[in-house]
């Protein structure tokens, strides 16, 4: 009974074996019967005993994951179609759902979403489309969302109206794209010791031979730290990073605005009649520093044009578009890397590459920028800022003040 069972599963599969195929099958019953299994096997199919026992060889030498093969599975052409091939709005129609709720910096890449996937199918379904959970997921993907945990970056309380200014920011950031404007993405990176310190990542090398470092990460009194304050353009995907030896002041902050303006910006927007300039709320651009904005106010009345700041509320500033289009391309790019010197520092930042074709210049900043400057409340009185109507705390214009 066992041998005709066996000749029959043979013959119904035999016009899709090759040779090799069939030895495999055969292989296969042969090791499941156990002794005598090869004899068996060979009068109920007609495959000689030494074609089963190669094919036995062959299964228990096959390897952990499956060989390539040029061999097709479906002719050009066939098989299920994309979802999106059928339906040629449902990608925006999926977006549209997702932006307005889309926690984080609007335009961040790593962009996440409270709805479940089962919601928003069913609101897709409401909307015509013929789409699973499922499908969503992939389609989430495809759009440049992640499902991602929590992770411990806060640096202050959910303030109520924390996405209310994400699309704030947005919409200001939008509009002035649209009608090309500069806007730009400041912040100030995590200082850097130069010299030969342990730095985080690995890189390739002859194996057992480790970069030394030292052993403990004491300043180097000649060396010091490094600061990088950079600007990222969010239109032209380019990067420009000073790289400073004193401290990190909103005087050396607005310095590296206007080392850009001055060598890149005016150059990319010659008919540019307005700056906008997303920040985080604290550090040297915080939306409480008084020298950040006597100095914004400053640089406005250099280049003639209004200069434009939106604050992201307490605790998001690692939203801020630069953190993602930057900064975090530039960290791995010197993974591994002891910065030694200054020179070592500026050549990893400004080769710094990415698929989108970010381009990144990078120079040292030697100035002197001390700390403790006062702004009495007359100087900030003869500033020409005016607040927006939405939180003008963190929304406010700087305009160029005449004379």
């Amino acid at each position: 009974m066992e041998k005709n069972l066996i000749g029959d599963r043979f013959n119904l599969l035999a016009w899709t074996l090759d040779e090799r195929l069939r030895r495999i099958v055969c292989a296969a019953e042969a090791k499941v019967l156990g002794h005598g299994g090869v004899t068996t096997v060979s009068r109920a199919t007609g495959v000689s005993r030494r074609a089963i026992h190669a094919g036995l060889k062959e299964l228990d030498e096959r390897p952990a994951e499956r060989e390539p093969s040029d061999r097709r599975i479906r002719r050009p052409g066939a098989g299920r179609k994309k979802v999106t091939d059928r339906d040629s709005t449902l990608m925006t129609d999926l977006e549209s759902l997702v932006e307005p709720v889309t926690r984080g910096d609007p335009e961040s890449p790593l962009r996440w979403t409270t709805k479940s996937l089962r919601r928003l199918a069913e609101e897709l379904k409401a909307m015509g489309h013929a789409v699973s959970h499922a499908s969503v997921g992939t389609l989430l993907g495809e759009l440049g969302y992640s499902l991602q945990s929590n992770v411990k970056t806060l640096e202050g309380g959910d303030h109520p109206d924390r996405n209310a200014q994400f699309e704030y920011i947005n919409a200001q950031a939008e509009g002035r794209l649209a009608r090309g404007e500069p806007v730009i993405s400041v912040d100030t990176k995590k200082k850097e010791l130069i010299g030969p310190f342990k730095n985080n990542g690995r890189t390739w090398r002859p194996q057992g031979e480790p970069e030394e470092v030292k052993v403990h990460d004491f300043i180097d009194k000649e060396l010091g730290r490094a600061n990088p304050y950079g600007v990222y353009d969010l239109a032209q995907d380019e990067g420009w990073v000073s790289v400073g030896t004193d401290h990190d002041t909103s005087a050396f902050a607005v310095q590296t605005i206007r080392r850009w303006w001055q060598s890149v910006g005016a150059e990319s927007y010659p008919q540019a009649t307005e700056l906008l300039m997303t920040a985080d709320g604290g550090g040297s651009n915080g939306s409480r520093v008084r020298l950040w904005k006597v100095e914004i106010q400053k640089l406005a009345d250099e280049i003639g044009i209004p200069i434009t700041i939106c604050h992201f509320p307490p605790g998001t500033s690692k939203w801020n578009k630069i953190e993602h289009r930057l900064f975090s391309f530039i960290s791995m790019n010197w993974r591994g890397q002891p910065l030694v010197s200054h020179e070592v520092l500026l050549n990893l930042i400004a080769n710094t590459r990415t698929k989108s074709g970010l381009t990144v210049k990078a120079e040292l900043d030697p100035g002197v920028y001390p700390k403790g400057i006062k702004i009495s409340d007359e100087e900030l009185a003869s500033l020409h800022l005016v607040r927006h109507s939405f939180h003008g705390e963190w929304n406010y214009s700087l305009h160029p003040r005449d004379g």
